[in-house]
């Protein structure tokens, strides 16, 4: 069975302003879409605005997706064991940079910090949850509901997917190929359980399971 996920897109409370508090006039780092961002082991990044597309690479050279920060949600090397570990921007991005030390002296920070971590958390074993899915159909239909949850915009049709991956990127968090990807939303499509936009955004319809 299809694990659903809440079609109500949440509304999380802004880290950023608790940052612009503490840290007045420390300028936010633009990143344009599909450029790669550099990470220290000494701070995090917290997104401001726009979604950061974070994976790892295996030995053979295959790419893995392993989440996507969206809003005031923190990344970086500090918070993960993973190697290599790649962040992307997926849209046009603003990132603030926190070091450790500051953190630690913040015990405001921490909490903010630890209740966004937590978001994170959640999307992981989200993640995880879909290997338990078998069929690559199946699969599919959880990580676009996942998808819906984490960065979906009520339109009239229903749930738009805000961010435009690629059949590559869908593939890559799946473990299948970009031609079965294909193959399979165009089945999808046909069967009504999403739409494509003009803009060429995934529409899931308002009560999809």
């Amino acid at each position: 069975m299809i694990q659903s996920f809440s079609s109500e897109v949440l509304h999380h409370p802004d880290l950023r302003q608790v940052l612009e508090q503490r840290y007045q006039g420390r300028n936010l780092q633009p990143f344009r879409a599909g450029q790669p961002i550099q990470m220290s082991p000494h701070e995090i990044w917290v997104v401001c605005r726009g979604v950061v597309l974070l994976s790892t690479l295996y030995p053979s050279g295959d790419e893995a997706l392993l989440g996507l920060a969206n809003s005031s949600m923190p990344f970086g090397l500090p918070l993960t064991y993973i190697q290599p570990y790649q962040a992307i921007a997926l849209t046009d991005v603003d990132l603030m940079a926190v070091s450790m030390a500051e953190i630690e002296q913040s015990p405001v920070l921490a909490q903010e910090i630890c209740r966004h971590m937590g978001r994170r958390l959640q999307q992981a074993e989200a993640f995880l949850a879909l290997a338990g899915c078998r069929r690559v159909e199946d699969r599919l239909r959880q990580l676009l509901l996942l998808l819906q949850h984490e960065v979906g915009q009520p339109v009239k049709a229903g749930v738009r997917i805000s961010v435009r991956l690629t059949h590559q990127h869908l593939a890559n968090a799946i473990g299948t190929t970009r031609v079965t990807i294909t193959r399979l939303l165009g089945q999808l499509r046909e069967e009504g359980w999403l739409t494509i936009d003009a803009t060429r955004h995934i529409v899931l319809p308002f009560g999809t399971t």
